[in-house]
């Protein structure tokens, strides 16, 4: 079936020249500035390849990038916003996500396949959103110009000339080869895909701005496209990353006696959702690492293991590098290690695949941290739940596949609710007898500061202050407005608020 055409409200698409060029911090700015000029907005993205998801209020999965814009735009988030997401679970697969729901796991061939019926699905998707919203910010997907992707390609181009959408292309100055970054994707676009490029807009750049004004003018009559704006590099805004690029290949930390208090997480292969740690890396009385290469872990005050999109790969990575025997070393000489989701299954005793949902069918040993065993089993669980931590009550959202059943210990939180709805299972995750291990599925927990407060008692951080550090919605809301100033003052607004009028 081919998507046809209806004038409808107006679409304005960000672009990159390639992946992590800033493309959905853009659209996230922009989703706040036409919202702070009197505009109902949404995003949307056709297709997003990520393992950082989140749950909508219906308790369905999208990406988190789009929550993350969907929360710029002050508005809650649906799964038109992002109807396409896939999760890799290996190097050549994913796991399908289509409206929210867990529909299948395939190669890229077998993907490819089915993207007529996938392009038609995101094109009612978008639809839906421009009669429901003034204007949709929509944003592609690594660089708008892989010649060897194109014919494929559902979320660049063929997206923005189903909406007829005017593209800002977006380069990274910070990488290097800004200039050959935006001349080479133009040179690589077929004149009618070139010419609905609108303009450009260069990110991340570092020192006096005014040094660029000769490469601003050179672009411009190279290109004959104004460049809008040149963003410098910030670090007084804390926008949630759309994937786990910004956290590879992580170098080892050696902590000494009398540093500031250090948590750990380890970065395991598959991570998922490693935004779970954005209010502990700003809370100023610790320190946060990533950390990929084994070493000793005496150093720091608490260990995290993070969710997984593939347990049993990443269980059998923990064991073949040597970090299980470094995380039962810590464990013996009395560290706290705290596991979330796919790291609440690696640290039970065994890993249950009977069907074979994330490779061959079989079952792996865990880590042996924790009384608990899990059978990896469909449908897949998404809700937003409510949990109390004793006396103390937070709000975070669960995305797993299977059951975990616990064979000892206690549980760790009891739950409140899910979806709204009285929960299936009013218990979740496992602490030990002497309080120094634990794990939950609730991914977001930390957004709510007394659970902070209660984790950092926990793990003998009680000294932490975490007074004066909002966490959650309230805080990031914050940050859009920051981010939605950083852009008006360093972008020409007025000349992209004419692309809008024009379209």
């Amino acid at each position: 079936m081919n998507c046809r055409h209806q004038p409808k409200a107006p679409c304005i698409a960000a672009f990159g020249t390639g992946s992590d060029v800033g493309k959905s911090v853009v659209a996230t700015a922009l989703n706040r500035f036409f919202l702070n000029r009197g505009l109902s907005v949404a995003p949307f993205k056709a297709q997003n390849m990520s393992n950082n998801s989140g749950v909508t209020p219906e308790g369905l999965e999208m990406g988190r990038a789009q929550i993350v814009q969907a929360e710029a735009a002050r508005i809650p988030p649906h799964v038109d916003m992002n109807p396409i997401l896939l999760k890799p679970t290996t190097d050549v697969g994913c796991q399908v996500v289509l409206m929210g729901e867990a529909v299948a796991n395939q190669t890229a061939s077998e993907y490819h396949t089915r993207k007529a019926h996938l392009f038609d699905a995101a094109c009612r998707s978008l639809d839906r959103l421009r009669d429901q919203y003034d204007l949709v910010v929509m944003e592609g997907a690594g660089s708008c110009a892989e010649v060897n992707l194109m014919a494929h390609d559902i979320v660049n181009f063929r997206m923005a000339e189903y909406a007829d959408a005017p593209v800002i292309l977006i380069a990274d100055i910070h990488r290097g080869g800004v200039f050959a970054q935006l001349v080479g994707t133009l040179e690589c676009l077929p004149p009618e895909r070139r010419d609905r490029i609108s303009g450009f807009i260069v990110n991340r750049f570092r020192g006096d701005i005014r040094l660029f004004d000769d490469g601003v003018k050179w672009i411009e009559a190279k290109t004959g496209k104004p460049v809008f704006g040149v963003l410098p590099w910030y670090t007084h805004i804390t926008i949630e990353a759309e994937d786990s690029v910004v956290i590879e290949s992580p170098p080892a930390v050696y902590r000494e006696k009398g540093e500031t208090p250090a948590v750990a997480v380890v970065r395991i292969p598959h991570i998922s959702n490693f935004t779970d740690f954005d209010p502990l890396s700003a809370l100023p009385g610790i320190d946060l690492f990533f950390i990929e290469k084994v070493q000793d872990l005496s150093g720091f005050a608490a260990v995290i293991l993070p969710g997984s999109k593939n347990t049993r790969f990443d269980l059998d990575w923990l064991k073949e590098t040597g970090w299980g025997r470094k995380l039962a070393t810590y464990a013996e000489q009395d560290g706290r290690i705290l596991g979330i989701c796919g790291g609440y299954q690696l640290m039970g005793r065994f890993v249950h695949d009977p069907h074979g949902l994330e490779g061959a069918p079989g079952t792996s040993e865990g880590l042996g941290l924790l009384p608990v065993e899990t059978t990896l089993m469909a449908p897949k669980t998404t809700t937003l739940s409510r949990f109390a931590w004793g006396d103390v009550e937070g709000t975070g959202y669960e995305i797993h596949m299977g059951r975990t059943d616990r064979l000892g210990g206690s549980p760790l939180f009891a739950v409140l609710s899910q979806n709204g709805r009285a929960p299936e299972n009013d218990q979740d995750g496992c602490v030990s007898d002497d309080g120094r291990i634990m794990a939950t599925y609730m991914h977001g927990l930390f957004d709510t500061p007394a659970v902070t407060r209660r984790w950092l008692d926990a793990v003998g951080l009680a000294h932490v202050d975490t007074a004066g550090t909002p966490a959650g919605p309230a805080a990031r809301d914050r940050e859009y407005d920051r981010l939605a100033e950083h852009l008006e003052k360093h972008v020409d607004t007025e000349a992209i608020m004419k692309l809008i009028k024009s379209s």
